[in-house]
């Protein structure tokens, strides 16, 4: 059958069958369940209207539980069972969980992960914050930002595949089609190389140490307090969880200063860049940066032009530079719209997987959780320890989520 008369009739298929649903369960509630006629006729159409939501509701309900639930409870299930030759498995309570810790590339990937989600948010939002504001600002701005946002139409694997032909090397005797070694072949070891190569990649490790000691502090803060409300136990519980991964995310910077000042650097000849221990994970980022901070423009965009004019009008009258009115009168009227930016960047980055797959397949020490879920149950088939892995995923994801509801419900208050 032609794949087009097959759509076709798929969607008029989809389409009878919802008006039929909707349509006989109407029917059934209406005439036979609750009837409106008799004595009773007032409080069967109330009852009627009461179940009425449910009953539309019911599909989407069961298709989500069927999706969605299911698929949680089934791989908790396989995270404490192990399989047996010959098909079927034995509850072996949490082996799989043991495991899994015992891998030296587990907690290689959960190093990766934290690393992750605290740059790729704050790198994607802060660049969108920028590029909304200053594109608002100038005539071509609607052009500026049709350019930036279409990275988003790109799939994760075609932007990989672009920015491995960026990280390309070739032999020292031909020419590099790579943007990034014909750069690196300008370096000749002098002062620039040692203020681009050296100075400033320190100066910007140090301003995320500070950046993230702050934004610990900020966080953990209202639990401490008594004059500041920290929003109940279980988020107090989420602030806390977060400042020790801003904390341990610090101590991991300041190795990596040392890291910095200590690589040998080879000028002269083109570097694999996707080989080179702790830098190549950034070289990945940036691939997830690019996409995402398309994404954090136009939300952020929309959020800078609600601010009402009157705020930023009587801001001048007091004398306030443009800084000023930035930082203390726009982004306070927009935080809740930033945090929704900054967590939902922070999923996407929990379930990385593309571009770790497509461009080093989790090999010299790039591996994220999410590969390593897959390594495990697609190459190795050992069920239980990928599994395990899924429900770690699940369970980083889940405070983010709750982090989110509260401040959509803060927000609707």
């Amino acid at each position: 059958m032609n794949p087009a008369v097959q759509a076709l009739i798929t969607i008029a298929l989809g389409v009878s069958g919802c008006v039929g649903y909707f349509y006989f369960s109407n029917l059934v509630l209406d005439k036979f369940i609750f009837p409106a006629r008799g004595t009773n006729a007032g409080r069967n159409i109330n009852r009627a209207n009461m179940v009425r939501p449910w009953l539309f509701l019911l599909p989407a309900l069961l298709a989500l539980g069927f999706y969605l639930a299911y698929p949680v409870f089934e791989t908790f299930r396989l995270s404490l069972s192990e399989r047996l030759p010959g098909g079927g498995s034995r509850f072996v309570g949490l082996k799989n969980y043991d495991r899994m810790l015992d891998e030296p590339k587990f907690w290689e990937a959960i190093k990766n992960n934290m690393l992750w989600l605290v740059v790729v948010p704050a790198a994607s939002t802060a660049l969108g914050l920028l590029v909304a504001q200053l594109t608002d600002r100038i005539r071509w701005g609607s052009i500026a930002k049709s350019m930036i946002f279409m990275p988003m139409a790109i799939s994760f694997v075609g932007a990989s595949v672009i920015f491995k032909l960026i990280y390309d090397t070739r032999p020292v005797d031909q020419d590099q089609i790579g943007v990034l070694n014909a750069l690196w072949l300008k370096f000749d070891g002098g002062w620039g190389s040692t203020l681009m190569l050296r100075i400033v990649p320190v100066v910007l490790i140090v301003i995320f140490v500070v950046a993230a000691l702050w934004f610990a502090w900020s966080l953990v803060r209202p639990v401490f307090s008594s004059r500041e409300k920290s929003g109940g136990v279980l988020l107090s519980a989420v602030r806390l969880s977060i400042g020790v991964v801003a904390l341990w995310l610090t101590w991991v910077s300041v190795g990596g200063i040392q890291s910095v000042l200590g690589t040998e650097l080879t000028y002269g000849a083109p570097a694999t860049w996707l080989t080179i221990k702790f830098y190549n994970n950034f070289f990945l980022m940036v691939v997830l940066v690019w996409i995402q901070t398309g994404f954090a423009m136009v939300i952020l965009s929309a959020a800078l032009r609600g601010i009402p004019e009157e705020t930023i009008e009587a801001a001048i009258v007091d004398g306030a530079n443009p800084f000023q009115i930035f930082f203390k009168i726009k982004v306070p009227q927009i935080m809740g719209t930033i945090l929704v930016v900054w967590t939902t960047i922070t999923i996407t980055v929990l379930k990385v997987f593309d571009i770790v797959f497509a461009m080093t397949n989790g090999q010299w020490e790039t591996q994220v959780l999410a590969n390593y879920m897959y390594d495990k149950l697609f190459r190795a088939f050992d069920w239980g320890v990928g599994s395990a892995a899924a429900m770690v995923i699940m369970l980083l994801v889940s405070p983010i989520l709750v982090w989110n509801v509260y401040n959509a419900r803060k927000e609707m208050k």
